[in-house]
């Protein structure tokens, strides 16, 4: 099974609301394996829910990945204290596996809110798991409402690709 749809379905057993997003998440849409993008890791945006991240980190660590606060592992004891103070700042965390799978734990989608955008996800099916994914339409406006150079050239590198799925999928874009 994929490392990544491991992940996931042990993150939703254990009840931990997420979404997948950034360029993996548009890769859901894609209609088939040549239609994907390219990016090096996995972004989830999660609520700025205090119990949720600690159950969220858990789940990586029992699932063999470590977890990382920029480029230092994050500190311990990783506890509801430490979770609270990244979930004020809105800091990220990764989780990785050493092995090429990366995850990154946002609580941070430019321009939405998780609640906001948690009743229009959609599951996809991955190796039996269901993996909950942001709608396109809401990944793409967030790159858009970023302002990241990488962003920019990854809309305006792939535009026709996204306005064409994001036709298939709602019709025609206004």
């Amino acid at each position: 099974m994929d490392r990544f749809a491991s992940l996931a379905g042990a993150l939703s057993a254990r009840g931990v609301r997420y979404l997948v997003i950034g360029v993996w998440g548009a890769n859901y849409y894609a209609p088939s394996g040549s239609a994907m993008f390219t990016t090096l890791d996995r972004d989830l945006f999660l609520p700025a829910d205090t119990g949720n991240l600690l159950v969220a980190w858990q789940v990586c660590l029992d699932s063999g990945f470590e977890l990382f606060a920029g480029m230092e592992r994050l500190d311990e004891p990783r506890d509801a204290d430490l979770a609270r103070a990244i979930v004020e700042r809105r800091a990220l965390t990764r989780a990785s596996d050493g092995m090429g799978t990366d995850v990154d734990l946002s609580l941070v989608m430019s321009g939405f809110d998780f609640e906001a955008i948690w009743p229009a996800r959609r599951i996809f099916e991955v190796d039996e798991i269901a993996i909950p994914v942001a709608r396109l339409s809401h990944i793409v406006e967030s790159k858009a409402r970023a302002g990241r150079e990488k962003d920019r050239l990854f809309l305006a590198t792939h535009r026709e690709a996204l306005d064409s799925i994001l036709s298939e999928i709602s019709g025609p874009r206004r």
